[in-house]
């Protein structure tokens, strides 16, 4: 199935500059005019950003956790009342074929997604029905709005909404939708699943109560900063969970549950994390900006000619300057001199996972063995 939204109506918004035609967020904002300015603001004070362009579904149905949990790899089976977590759809390999953050409030499960992989999660989930009592929906209707930054709770008290939540909690909000904290881009990140009709009077809402309008430049250069992948940019058609660093429960802020039954893909993610290490790791990598040219999404990262990783998302950052995020082989060391199409790059030690444990699997075989 097909479910084509329109570009945002918020393109309207004085100084709004759409994203490049060939690239995800061609529909939204990628500035206002000052996009220095407003990833600043997204991280010192407060800005909305537009984000319209991911793909809202719901599901309803007195099974529809339970049914979930059993297809997807995040332990959602007792999600409580207004709780969100984020999760994977995973191919038989244990391969990343859709990343999603889902809310259950009040007997609907939202799920939204990026925009152009939504059909195709909505399409798989609703071929996995069968029996159970779930019916999984598109909700092209509602829309996303992020609101970010250390003084977001005075303008949620400016704009009537209240107390935000904790992370991963969600609230009502008054004229439909909901509010949800969650843990990046920033420590203080809130999205807002509204009525689509009502994106303007959202976005006046909230502008008019002190957010900073701000385009998906600034979410993104944050997203990199935090190191935090997007599916489809940062990953490709061989990404696993553990490259990308989506291993973790809810509490851990994580999207793959270690100790939950069986699910596509789980054998996949037993193993390595039980027996093995991925072959790559999501790094932050710093760019050389003297460069004449950029690299795009899908160069290969090399070192001394020969290739040892990919590029994801590449942007410049307010305080960093052009920053990447990189599937990297493990076996690279932080401090090796790479290049990145035909910029020079470095990896920012601070982004390489630590991963340096033994497995309970593998020493369970040492053990076996007498070692």
């Amino acid at each position: 199935m097909s479910v084509d939204l329109p570009p945002s109506p918020l393109l309207t918004a004085p100084g709004a500059v759409p994203g490049a035609p060939d690239q995800p967020d061609a529909a939204v904002a990628w500035h206002y005019g000052d996009p220095f300015g407003e990833q600043r603001a997204a991280a010192q004070r407060a800005a909305v950003v537009d984000r319209s362009h991911r793909f809202v579904l719901t599901i309803t149905g007195a099974e529809r956790l339970t049914w979930l949990h059993t297809i997807s790899s995040q332990h959602i089976a007792h999600l409580g009342d207004h709780r969100s977590a984020e999760n994977l759809d995973l191919d038989l390999n244990g391969r990343v074929l859709n990343h999603f953050v889902l809310t259950d409030i009040d007997g609907t499960l939202w799920i939204d997604t990026e925009g152009e992989r939504g059909p195709a999660l909505l399409d798989f989930l609703r071929k996995m029905v069968f029996w159970a009592d779930a019916a999984p929906e598109a909700a092209p209707g509602f829309a996303v709005l992020s609101l970010l930054g250390p003084k977001a709770q005075e303008v949620a008290d400016a704009a009537g909404i209240g107390a935000l939540p904790g992370s991963y909690e969600a609230i009502s909000l008054p004229d439909g939708g909901f509010l949800r904290r969650m843990p990046w881009p920033t420590s203080d990140s809130f999205d807002l699943v509204v009525p689509r009709d009502e994106l303007p009077a959202w976005w006046s809402r909230l502008t008019g109560a002190g957010a900073e309008p701000a385009g998906m430049w600034a979410f993104e250069a944050l997203r990199v900063a935090a190191v935090r992948p997007r599916i489809g940019v940062d990953t490709d058609d061989r990404t696993i969970p553990h490259e990308a660093r989506w291993i973790g429960g809810i509490t851990e802020y994580g999207a793959v549950h270690l100790d939950k039954g069986c699910y596509r893909g789980q054998e996949t993610v037993a193993r390595v994390h039980n027996l093995g290490k991925p072959p790559r790791h999501l790094v932050m990598l710093h760019l050389d900006g003297s460069a004449d040219a950029r690299p795009a999404t899908g160069d290969p990262v090399t070192a001394g000619g020969r290739t040892v990783g990919r590029l994801g998302t590449i942007v410049d950052h307010f305080e960093f300057g052009p920053i990447a995020l990189a599937l990297v082989k493990r076996a690279v060391p932080a401090d090796t001199a790479l290049e990145a199409g035909p910029m020079a790059a470095s990896i920012d030690p601070d982004s390489v996972p630590a991963d340096d444990e033994p497995q309970a699997g593998r020493m369970a075989v040492e053990r076996l063995r007498g070692r």
